[in-house]
């Protein structure tokens, strides 16, 4: 009876002992347990403020999204409204630059003709001067043979009439010439030119004239020749030089 009780009590201290450990393991598992749950619980608050912090910033960003999305869309009428009035500007621009191309073409004809015209006036003055240089020139030759004429009347005496009345004749010829020259010195006609070079020149080269003068070359030459023939100059067709009587 002794031995069962013994071993009842023995049991009863291992039951104590192993409950013993239980209760500091489980004390010990649920300090853990409740620290855990400590931790976790201020992890999930700071979670949770993290979550606030997010949807606030969600919501502010759908905010500037619709605010975005507004700007977007008025940004979209201007860019429109833009859009019609490059069209309008291409289009104006495109009908001025035709009016500005067609302008010019129907000035350049009147400039053309205005260029033409003062060209032609140009060469007209200048032509004008040098018969007008010419004519003056002519005009104080003819003195000059007056002058030599009416000396030759008061130096010479009768018994060199002859002689004088050979240089008289010479001067009346001098003088035709240059009435000629002096009544036609402003006209465009070659003669006046051609004598005019003649007596300036003494004598000239056919081929010379030719070129001076302001007409085709066969009119010169035809010019030249038919005063040869009605004997008012020289031509000497072997050497081409032309003189006066």
């Amino acid at each position: 009876m002794s031995t069962n009780l013994k071993e009842v009590l023995g049991l009863i201290e291992q039951l104590e002992s192993t409950f013993d450990e239980y209760i500091q393991s489980f004390k010990k598992n649920t300090d853990e347990i409740l620290n855990n749950i400590g931790i976790s619980w201020k992890n999930l608050k700071i979670e949770q403020e993290e979550i606030q912090k997010i949807d606030q910033n969600i919501e502010n960003q759908k905010s500037e999204i619709t605010e975005l999305k507004i700007k977007m869309e008025e940004i979209s009428k201007k860019r429109e409204d833009l859009k019609g009035t490059k069209e309008e500007l291409t289009s104006k621009t495109t009908e001025l630059k035709n009016t500005l191309n067609r302008l010019q073409s129907d000035l350049e004809a009147p400039k053309m003709e205005l260029n033409d015209i003062t060209s032609k006036l140009n060469s007209t003055n200048d032509k004008t001067l040098l018969k007008e240089s010419e004519k003056n020139a002519l005009e104080q030759k003819k003195i000059d043979n007056e002058n030599k004429e009416s000396q030759l009347k008061t130096l010479y005496t009768e018994e060199k009439m002859e002689d004088l009345n050979h240089k008289l004749a010479q001067l009346k010829r001098n003088n035709f010439f240059t009435s000629f020259l002096m009544e036609h010195s402003e006209e465009e006609i070659p003669e006046v030119d051609i004598i005019a070079m003649i007596m300036s020149q003494g004598s000239c080269n056919l081929d010379e004239l030719k070129k001076l003068l302001d007409v085709p070359p066969i009119m010169a030459v035809r010019t030249i020749k038919q005063l040869a023939v009605k004997g008012i100059i020289n031509l000497d067709e072997s050497t081409n030089i032309v003189t006066l009587p």
